[in-house]
């Protein structure tokens, strides 16, 4: 929790310098408790795999929250039954009029397609132009990442010689921000993706700063517009312990010769259990963005956000 001190103390602005979360006392006195609003994009096939894995780490906290899920009208997945959607998630239709504290773009598994050529593209740009006014803080995540950066800034996604496949050391690339509050200086994150972004290409816009990266193949993990509370996420840190194991296993049985995923079994060896190496980071993503970045900051009453909008 963080520490309410009287307003205008001096020493609230020397422990923020140490990166100790200060609230002002005419802040604390105006946060009553209400649930927080969440949207979740889900874009992935099998739906409940994907919900389970974000509302593990949703869920891991003090914090209520309230999630919607929406899906796609302009292409219906397949590997979800229609009543599934029909009881649980709604469209954007329904959810354009409502206010949200934070919202998720999941993954796609339309990576090898240009974001043009793929069926929902011009929905899924309508919603993130939508979200600047409708949504306080927004997280994106692997090819919702990749969409975001190219929509919002027009950084292109290029494809790699060979698949991005294992678990990756990453570093932070900067000192006291809250989203990275209590990580380690070296933590480690899955990924799984035919395509990156350049390194140099984000540097290009002004706006956008690089969180955490990997020295490696994996490159920029975090990349965040800060001022606008958009944070493009590139690996899965919500990944389960055996997801890369099943995607390798699918590939295999398929004939298609995956390669091992990289610091994923012990000794490369697919007989073996995988080592989890990032449970702890992903607790801390989450958890830091819904603290720092939605509860902390958010209007209580949402209606005053973005008031002049009329989307």
């Amino acid at each position: 929790m963080p520490i309410k001190v009287p307003n205008a103390l001096p020493a609230a602005h020397i422990l923020e310098s140490e990166n100790i979360f200060v609230m002002d006392a005419d802040r604390a006195y105006s946060q009553d408790i209400r649930p927080l609003k969440i949207l979740i994009l889900n874009l992935m096939p099998i739906k409940y795999i994907t919900e389970t894995q974000l509302l593990r780490l949703l869920g891991n906290s003090p914090l209520q929250v309230e999630v919607d899920f929406i899906y796609t009208e302009t292409y219906v997945p397949s590997h979800t039954p229609s009543d599934y959607l029909a009881q649980f998630y709604g469209t954007f239709d329904e959810v354009r009029h409502k206010k949200y504290d934070g919202m998720i773009i999941t993954g796609a598994p339309v990576e090898h397609m240009e974001f043009e050529e793929v069926a929902y593209w011009d929905e899924v740009s309508e919603i993130m132009e939508w979200s600047k006014t409708h949504v306080y803080s927004t997280f994106h995540i692997c090819w919702g990442a990749q969409a975001g950066l190219y929509y919002h800034y027009g950084i292109p996604k290029f494809q790699v010689p060979e698949k991005i496949f294992g678990v990756f050391k990453h570093r932070k690339c900067v000192e006291h921000e809250r989203l990275l509050r209590g990580f380690d200086d070296e933590f480690y994150v899955p990924h799984s993706r035919h395509t990156e972004e350049h390194k140099e290409d984000i540097l290009k816009v002004p706006e956008l700063t690089i969180l955490a990266e990997s020295d490696s193949e994996a490159g920029p993990y975090i990349i965040a517009n800060l001022e606008k509370r958009q944070f493009f996420i590139t690996g899965h840190a919500e990944y389960d312990p055996t997801t890369l194991k099943q995607e390798y296993d699918r590939d295999f049985k398929a004939g298609m010769n995956p390669k091992i995923p990289q610091n994923y079994y012990p000794d490369d060896d697919p007989s073996k259990q995988p080592i989890v190496r990032w449970r702890s980071v992903a607790h801390l993503l989450f958890a830091n963005w819904l603290n720092y970045y939605v509860y902390q900051e958010t209007p209580y009453e949402l209606d005053e956000l973005y008031k002049e909008s009329e989307y």
